[in-house]
């Protein structure tokens, strides 16, 4: 996603904050101007006629593959791309932020215990991982760029992929006559964060006023992923059993426990999340298109 730069008049006309004070969500955006997203697909040729033509004051890479996806793919997207966003940013008059979305699973596995802050070494083990790290290194590295990088816990709430855990439960839970619900072992402790607080982090990086840093975007709080499956149900009013099984294959990320620390972000950014867990698995219940349940169950 890129937002316009503006002319003069509009630049008189918008509100003050960005790099100053607290971020506006709809700072420095003409009136009735709108976001343009570009492909992953596109060419650097492509991208580059893209970036020129829309001359943004702010990037947001959002793009990325996660869940049932192979290795090639990954790194197409969550690699090449990143790196031929780089290239054509730092070459444009007036280099725009770029916001880069990383994730947690960049750290890897640790023991259990451990809190993850932004200098933990990473040391990721599957490709997701790995990849991820290596867009965030090919950002940070990027002399000529203003860039920031959000490393983002596992985000739930409305709208979560179908494909991860709290996203697969939810629409396990909105068939008419759901039957047992089939997942994974249930043993990782992760962060969950809602997918709103992430969205209040990008424009408070947006707004920041250095560039070239690292911030942890989550809740700061260990939870079971079995809590998360057995309150998901709970909330739902749903009656349904749970077998665990194992996956037909490999899980794409080995790390079993995150602790992930915010106090950066907190200090640097003025961002913190606001939503608690049980909001966030509320409104992925209530989000459109998933059906509506009383105590009992039925629609």
């Amino acid at each position: 996603m890129v937002r316009p730069r503006l002319g003069p008049a509009q630049r008189d006309r918008r509100p003050a904050g960005r790099r100053s004070g607290r971020p506006h969500i709809r700072e420095g955006w003409a009136p009735g101007g709108s976001a343009g997203h570009a492909s992953t697909a596109a060419g650097r040729a492509d991208l580059g006629t893209f970036l020129r033509a829309h001359r943004p004051t702010l990037v947001v890479n959002a793009a990325g593959v996660v869940w049932q996806s192979d290795e090639r793919r990954m790194r197409e997207v969550n690699v090449a791309f990143v790196r031929r966003l780089v290239d054509e940013l730092g070459v444009l008059a007036g280099p725009p932020r770029l916001v880069q979305i990383g994730s947690v699973h960049e750290y890897g596995p640790v023991p259990e215990g451990t809190a993850l802050d932004e200098d933990t070494p990473p040391r990721p083990v599957g490709p997701y991982g790995t990849t991820k790290l290596a867009a965030t290194r090919s950002v940070l590295d990027a002399a000529d760029l203003d860039a920031v990088v959000l490393r983002v816990a596992n985000a739930c709430g409305p709208g979560a992929p179908p494909e991860s855990l709290p996203g697969m439960i939810a629409r396990h839970l909105a068939a008419a006559e759901p039957g047992p619900l089939r997942l994974a072992p249930l043993l990782a402790y992760r962060d969950f964060v809602d997918v709103r607080d992430v969205a209040a982090a990008v424009v408070a990086a947006g707004a920041a006023e250095a560039g070239g840093r690292l911030f942890n975007i989550a809740r700061g709080e260990t939870v079971p992923v079995r809590h998360v499956a057995t309150r998901l149900i709970a909330l739902s009013g749903r009656h349904v059993r749970i077998v665990e099984e194992p996956p037909p294959v490999r899980a794409r990320t080995d790390a079993p426990w995150q602790r992930v620390l915010i106090d950066r972000a907190v200090r640097s950014l003025g961002w913190k999340p606001e939503r608690d867990l049980d909001a966030s698995l509320r409104d992925l219940l209530a989000a459109p298109g998933q059906p509506r349940h009383d105590s009992e169950g039925r629609q």
